[in-house]
């Protein structure tokens, strides 16, 4: 079918801005870069979904206080630990805020959004050991709701991360996992890094420079827990929602590792998001099928945490 109409334009706009491609300067330049992106795409009318409350606080962290902006609707029926998406080393509590307020209404959840340590400053496991962090302190601020862990892109990486250690180390429990659009494989050998490298908003050369921000070193880029797509055991995990894009450069590996979640007996959840690509869950104000496979994702993760 071809990329969807709406998001072509989107795409084809932003490089007519110069706002492509994401990662070109320093890492200072590319996070402002993709925080004016993030922020400019919302528009002169743009009203922030309400909440019934946002507020701030900070958890203590292994590197120090970690913000963390948290979302509570009225009557949650789950708590939900966020990590942003950006390549482990842009993006913020505010780019994704407007994602953050959705997935508290639909999923009537405390979500719980972290501003982890990002790289170069910072490589692995600097951001996972700021996830676990926040994780557990979410699930001692809410001991009596299902706790889930959510995230796109890096994020969905470190939620999967996240959900390898809460295993290992003793909990807390999880009820789920989401995992939107992940990176799981550092090799970047997947099909979908060549077929879907160019011309999609992230590119091959964007991952190869993030990748090399946040796992500097060959030891690093093994890591199972970076690594995930070698993970040597994915048994016993939470179950999980894992949300891919067709023409999304990390599809395949997003595919692949839900295949194999299922080949550890980890109940697994599919959508892959026909016609789009990465970052729609960012763009669903934008692209109406973006919202709408937005939603389904939503919708997915609601019914495997109220379960």
């Amino acid at each position: 079918m071809g990329l969807d109409p709406q998001l072509r334009a989107v795409f084809d706009r932003l490089d007519e801005l110069g706002a492509l491609p994401l990662t070109r300067g320093s890492a200072t330049e590319n996070r402002q870069r993709y925080r004016d992106l993030a922020l400019a795409r919302r528009g002169p009318d743009y009203v922030p979904e309400p909440v019934s409350e946002v507020g701030e606080a900070t958890v203590d962290g292994p590197g120090g206080p970690i913000p963390v902006r948290i979302y509570r609707p009225a009557d949650p029926t789950a708590a939900v630990t966020y990590l942003h998406g950006g390549g482990w080393v842009v993006g913020d509590l505010d780019t994704h805020d407007p994602v953050c307020r959705r997935v508290a209404n639909a999923l009537d959840a405390v979500v719980v959004s972290v501003g982890y340590r990002l790289a170069p400053e910072h490589p692995f496991p600097a951001a996972l050991d700021d996830t676990v962090a926040a994780l557990r302190w979410t699930a001692q601020q809410h001991p009596e709701l299902p706790l889930g862990v959510a995230g796109d892109s890096a994020g969905g990486s470190l939620a999967a991360g996240a959900a390898l250690r809460a295993r290992d180390e003793g909990g807390p429990a999880l009820a789920g996992q989401l995992l939107i659009y992940p990176g799981t494989d550092t090799s970047l050998s997947q099909q979908s890094v060549t077929t879907n490298g160019e011309g999609y908003f992230l590119t091959a050369s964007d991952m190869r420079w993030f990748v090399d921000q946040y796992l500097p070193t060959p030891e690093l880029r093994a890591d199972p827990l970076a690594d995930l797509l070698r993970a040597p055991d994915l048994s016993g995990l939470a179950p999980a929602v894992v949300a891919t894009a067709e023409f999304d450069p990390l599809r395949d590996e997003g595919n692949a590792y839900a295949d194999r979640l299922r080949e550890a007996d980890v109940t697994v959840c599919t959508l892959p998001g026909a016609t789009l690509a990465h970052g729609y869950f960012n763009l669903a104000e934008l692209v109406d099928a973006a919202r709408e496979q937005r939603e389904d994702v939503l919708d997915a993760f609601a019914a495997l945490l109220a379960s």
